[in-house]
């Protein structure tokens, strides 16, 4: 049962329709005797700005999830933004601090990056590839960059976009080397797809599946199908790989945290989902 003193996470996004974070995470709370709840809150882009002020003004508010079209928006109302955030161009998840202030951060990348790890490959000093540089690219970008990666090359059909995320980079992490519109996986250790491409009947993947070495890694974020066609031609040159929605419950653990709640694995918010 909810109460006054309930920890209320807003779960803020347009149309209420995308809403999915409450299938993860209450089953979670109510697994463990969490009294917290995440509550979907429907709102429109021309309301966001006042009415995300009007949410922390709730006497139990914990803090907020953002999906989109918000993501963007919220880092002009925030008083304190991580470098994930700064590096990605947008935020997905807003607290209080204990003075007021509204602190933000980006975890799209983490989930990407702590799914990397978990299955025993190496982020630190290594090269990457990655096609796509919109949200979720630039998002997994910075957090690769704050990992310790040693090369990005970046390729994205929006020259604008692709030059504004390596601009974003190398001001936040001037060793990395980024190079741009480079789209050959010939010697990167870790190569990432993070558009749709391959998804359609007849659409090329995103790389030349013939020049990814088999020790190298290979990591998509599209959440519909498992076994993307990029992924399927990854795995029989016998690469590592990591599904999409690994990235999702991922992520959520170090969102636990960000919001100083008991964190748990992927495994187990993956046996109580209720997706």
């Amino acid at each position: 049962m909810i109460s006054g003193n309930t920890k209320l996470i807003a779960h803020l996004g347009f149309p209420t329709h995308s809403f999915k974070a409450p299938l993860i995470y209450n089953p979670y709370f109510e697994k463990n005797g969490i009294d917290a709840v995440v509550v979907p809150m429907g709102c429109r882009p021309e309301d966001y700005t006042a009415f995300l002020k009007l949410v922390f003004r709730l006497s139990n508010i914990h803090g907020a999830l953002i999906t989109m079209p918000h993501k963007i928006t919220t880092m002009e109302l925030l008083d304190q933004i991580s470098t994930n955030a700064q590096v990605a161009g947008a935020c997905n998840a807003v607290r209080i601090g204990l003075d007021g202030r509204l602190i933000g951060d980006m975890f799209d990348g983490e989930g990407f990056v702590r799914g990397v790890l978990r299955k025993g490959r190496q982020i630190s000093g290594v090269r990457a590839i990655m096609a796509g540089t919109g949200g979720v690219g630039s998002a997994i970008a910075a957090s690769l960059a704050k990992a310790g990666l040693a090369e990005l090359a970046l390729s994205d059909a929006s020259a604008t976009m692709m030059q504004g995320l390596a601009d974003r980079l190398r001001r936040h992490y001037p060793d990395l080397k980024v190079e741009i519109g480079k789209t050959d996986p010939d010697g990167y250790d870790i190569v990432i797809n993070a558009t749709p491409l391959g998804m359609n009947e007849n659409d090329p993947l995103p790389f030349d599946v013939s020049h990814i070495s088999p020790s190298a890694f290979a990591g998509e974020v599209v959440l519909s199908r498992e076994i993307t066609p990029f992924l399927a031609a990854a795995r029989a040159r016998g690469c590592g790989y990591q599904v999409g929605t690994d990235m999702l419950f991922e992520q959520i653990p170090a969102y636990l945290e960000f919001f100083d709640l008991p964190t748990t694995t992927a495994e187990e918010l993956r046996a109580v989902a209720r997706l």
